[in-house]
């Protein structure tokens, strides 16, 4: 993959052009207030306990968008805990099993890892269903895109901050961090942005639905794909489907955060196009930094967790 889209130089100045629709807060705050009310406590059931030792895994369940049950695992360190990290994962993938996430407790933090609800069937294991029995090999890019209310991504967005508060109600109750990379660095941008004052850092590498609208006419693989494919033959659907897609827009969202964010963006990625993740980087007036690796498609090199390493250590301490 080339560099096809615009050259570094112009990237720090590049903006969305994409307007923020009315009323933006007022949908996210009804959103998440009706999941506050609807919500039942957190359960947690501790997991193969001599496997994992000293680590602490638990099975975790906590209430996310309407009420619905939505799994995790929460996974604590052997000694005292003072700060958790919350995870999310990338587009068609679940929480996987507890061994992929165990260094960071092993770094002395405890960390949530959120499922995400009808994924889970491709490159890592899920187990919580979206309206079905369970996990699923799906494609959910344009499940109900011609309604906010309706859309998959408005469950996804509110399951997303219900995490991070369920994690500071099993942990001290203070501000959490975020972390994800693809779909999950786009959840951790829109939690950080919904709920500023829970999240104190935000790591969020190469994110998805990030200015969504010239993703979806610039990248050339999926999953932005999947918006152009609909449209082309639902054409009378356009305009209520990009309404839609304003109110989950990363790069909008951003000029919420509040957090110490580092982004990070590869600029051959085929996925995320490189300036979708600047417009959402230069919306955030927090602290914030991005590392730009020029040869890198859609992953960092793992070089790049030294450098969220260091970044967790100077702004949230374990």
């Amino acid at each position: 993959m080339p560099w096809y889209d615009l050259p570094l130089d112009r990237l720090p100045g590049y903006r969305t052009t994409t307007p923020e629709p009315d009323g933006l807060d007022d949908f996210w705050a009804a959103r998440l207030a009706e999941a506050r009310r609807l919500a039942q406590p957190p359960s947690v059931t501790r997991h193969a306990a001599s496997l994992y030792a000293p680590l602490a895994v638990y099975d975790a369940e906590f209430s996310g968008h309407g009420g619905d049950r939505i799994r995790a695992w929460y996974i604590k360190p052997s000694g005292p805990a003072r700060r958790t990290i919350v995870r999310f994962i990338g587009y068609g993938g679940g929480r996987g099993a507890p061994a992929e996430h165990a260094l960071i407790a092993a770094l002395g933090y405890a960390v949530l890892v959120m499922d995400s609800r009808g994924q889970g069937g491709r490159w890592t294991t899920g187990v919580t269903g979206d309206g079905t029995a369970g996990p699923e090999n799906s494609q959910v890019m344009t499940r109900g895109i011609t309604s906010p209310e309706t859309y998959y991504y408005t469950r996804l967005f509110t399951d997303a901050v219900r995490a991070i508060e369920t994690a500071a109600e099993l942990g001290d109750g203070t501000p959490v961090a975020v972390t994800g990379a693809s779909q999950g660095g786009g959840l951790a941008l829109a939690a950080a942005a919904l709920a500023p004052g829970s999240v104190a850092v935000c790591h969020a590498d190469v994110p998805f639905l990030c200015d969504i609208q010239r993703a979806i006419t610039l990248a050339p693989q999926a999953p932005y794909t999947e918006v152009p494919e609909f449209l082309s033959e639902n054409v009378d659907l356009i305009e209520p489907a990009l309404a839609t897609l304003r109110h989950i827009d990363c790069a909008l969202l951003a000029r919420r955060i509040t957090a110490e964010s580092l982004l990070s963006v590869g600029l051959m990625d085929p996925i995320c196009p490189p300036s979708t993740v600047f417009a959402a980087y230069n919306e955030i007036t927090a602290g914030k930094d991005i590392s730009v690796y020029p040869y890198s498609k859609h992953s960092v090199p793992r070089a790049h967790f030294e450098v969220q390493l260091r970044h967790l250590r100077e702004h949230f301490p374990a």
